[in-house]
């Protein structure tokens, strides 16, 4: 077995601190700061999959469910009942695990494709309670009024609307979130959910109870999706119904498959090609889905392992 490089050893032990130099920097390296906010959000959103597909072996078509009932959790907080943003945050978090808790306690007995199919029908059950919830949700036309012009921090008033304030707002939850996630692969939970991924019949027989295991990671992966769904919220000040939409589950997939799924930093690799990617082809053609999905055919067949899994291979050399 080929053991690491050196450049591969010092990313894996400061991988968190990496993370956060070049998120700090990111915004910089973008066209416009609103596409490197939307990296960030549609990153965490891909990252809490990962934690479920990459790292665990499980393929969910439903976490649409979490990111738009984070997004409306948060959002209905804030319009209808004036909680503070911080405070409407936690509960699209907790609104998410709730759902979460639900979809995974139905779902998590099943396996393979009836796995995915059954986190899709859920899914598409949560979108059908928000879509009729018309005087929380607005329906169809979505949830609007998420005016939030200045937030308190720490007792000092920011302007929100200043998108280089508000990256860095977000970009402290994230890295919140990167830190978590870190402590999450790192433990001996962590080590169960790779076992899981390889063997799960070998995991069992070494005494591990991968039904419990398999049950807390997808709670686990609905509650990050959730923050990023908060997250949402508050940047675009509104929340479409199609956050909770089956092709917003398709996109996260992509966006694993991109990155790299099972990396810690493919997730947002992902993102960005994928967003990158839209914003460029949307100026060039109507038909840019075409071309992103023959782009993602090509990935699928040529490079498995996707943009970042691909360049670890590379540094595994080195």
């Amino acid at each position: 077995m080929t053991s690491p490089g050196p450049l591969m050893q010092f990313g894996s032990r400061h991988r968190v601190a990496l993370v956060a130099v070049f998120l700090l920097l990111f915004p910089w390296l973008m066209p416009y700061e609103a596409l490197a906010v939307n990296i960030l959000i549609l990153g965490l959103y891909a990252l809490g999959f990962n934690l479920l597909f990459g790292y665990t072996g499980l393929l969910s078509f439903g976490h649409a469910a979490f990111l738009g009932s984070g997004a409306y959790g948060c959002g209905i907080a804030l319009v209808h009942f004036g909680v503070p943003w911080f405070g409407a945050i936690l509960i699209g978090v907790l609104l998410s695990v709730f759902f979460a808790v639900l979809m995974g306690f139905l779902a998590i007995r099943t396996r393979g494709i009836y796995f995915a199919m059954v986190t899709l029908a859920l899914s598409q059950c949560v979108y059908y309670i928000f879509y009729q919830a018309v005087g929380l949700t607005g329906g169809e036309n979505g949830l609007r009024g998420i005016n939030l012009a200045k937030i308190g921090i720490l007792g000092f008033e920011v302007n929100f609307l200043n998108p280089t304030v508000k990256y860095y707002v977000v970009v402290a939850f994230v890295l919140a979130a990167v830190w978590i996630f870190s402590r999450i692969l790192a433990s001996p939970f962590g080590a169960v959910l790779e076992a899981i991924r390889e063997n799960e019949n070998r995991a069992r027989a070494c005494g591990y109870d991968v039904t419990r295991t398999k049950f807390v990671a997808f709670v686990l992966s609905g509650a990050f999706c959730g923050l990023a769904g908060a997250l949402k919220a508050l940047h675009l000040s509104i929340v479409p119904i199609e956050t909770l939409h089956y092709l917003t589950s398709g996109q996260v997939v992509m966006m694993a498959l991109l990155g790299g799924m099972g990396t810690f930093f493919g997730p947002f690799v992902g993102a960005a090609a994928f967003l990158l990617l839209e914003d460029v082809l949307t100026t060039l053609t109507s038909h840019w889905q075409l071309v992103l999905g023959a782009v993602f055919v090509v990935f699928v067949l040529f490079l498995p392992k996707g943009i970042w899994g691909t360049f670890l291979a590379w540094g595994k050399t080195r």
